[in-house]
């Protein structure tokens, strides 16, 4: 195990090291797990003890997929589903050649690529809208453009910023709306159909590196600036309701535990460090060091954070 600190509950080691990777978040596919690294994706399927009769952690590989270039994020499509016949993934990813593409592979024979442009600098992060109407990809280029996924993926609504967009994100519960994070310190919650900003926030340092948006309550929003966490309840007011400094120094990413509104897991300087804390708690649940920075994620069912340490992916158990 090459983690310093809390020891990682399960493992899975690969020939190189991880850039990012993605667990699926949605039921029919919540066991798929895409991992990215310098020229493809690996897809597999991830079973924990909790959920297998022999009560063990399996992993197993289901796809190689050749990537043009180093991908940097990448997404499971709502409709991905390994419960239909045949079976259905799509995947889109950002890659640094400007480009998203878009994966649809049966896992079988059957597999297509297509190359979304339209960006004119690195993209950050891609998110698909729960309701399948919009995939959102975040670019250096100070923009944030929606592309029409029942429209054969032409681009729709796009929105202009002051300085690169790292993050976007949906929210299965309120229909229609994005949150978009700004490398500047500014968090805007968009209506996208009418391309209006609903209400903006702001950390009181940057650069942002990106937000999140809480699944069990809309209100709470986070966003990781410098080495400093953000809290915000956005129903009672645009000051943080939290400002806690989690690391030394710049934060590479934050999530919220999709088990509890007050739990967040961040990845921060020096070097890669991983924090799982309770809002209201000063001491952190889980801290481990990494080897690398490669990826965080939570899995949307059982109580594991996931974060890749250079070629290993480690597996936390979290109790929430």
């Amino acid at each position: 195990m090459d983690t310093k600190g809390s020891p990682a509950t399960h493992s899975i080691t690969l020939p190189e090291q991880i850039i990012t990777f993605e667990l699926s978040s949605y039921e029919w596919s919540q066991n798929l797990l895409c991992i990215a690294l310098m020229d493809k994706l690996v897809l597999g399927s991830v079973r924990f003890p909790e959920e297998s009769e022999n009560e063990s952690f399996e992993w197993k590989q289901l796809k190689e997929i050749h990537h043009k270039s180093r991908p940097q994020s990448v997404a499971f499509a709502p409709e991905t589903s390994l419960a239909v016949v045949p079976k259905k993934v799509v995947i889109a990813s950002a890659g640094s050649d400007y480009k998203i593409h878009i994966f649809q592979s049966d896992l079988d024979q059957h597999d297509t690529v297509q190359l979304l442009e339209g960006h004119g600098s690195y993209v950050n992060h891609v998110s698909w809208d729960p309701d399948g109407e919009f995939l959102a990809s975040c670019s250096d280029d100070n923009s944030c453009v929606l592309w029409k996924c029942k429209e054969d993926y032409v681009q729709g609504p796009s929105f202009f910023f002051g300085s690169a967009v790292l993050s976007a994100k949906w929210h299965p519960e309120e229909s229609g709306h994005l949150l978009i994070a700004e490398k500047c310190g500014v968090v805007h919650l968009y209506k996208v159909h009418l391309k209006t900003s609903m209400l903006s926030v702001e950390t009181d340092s940057n650069p942002l590196s990106y937000a999140d948006w809480n699944l069990s309550n809309s209100a709470y929003v986070v966003a990781q600036a410098r080495g400093n966490v953000f809290f915000w309840d956005l129903k009672n007011s645009s000051w943080p309701i939290e400002n806690k400094p989690l690391h030394d120094e710049c934060g590479h990413i934050v999530k919220f535990s999709p088990h509890s509104e007050n739990v967040v897991a961040s990845i921060g300087k020096p070097n890669a460090t991983l924090k799982v804390i309770h809002m209201k708690n000063k001491l952190p649940q889980i801290e481990a060091k990494l080897q690398l920075y490669g990826g965080l994620c939570w899995h949307y069912q059982l109580p594991y954070v996931v974060a890749a340490s250079d070629r290993t992916l480690c597996f936390w158990k979290v109790l929430i």
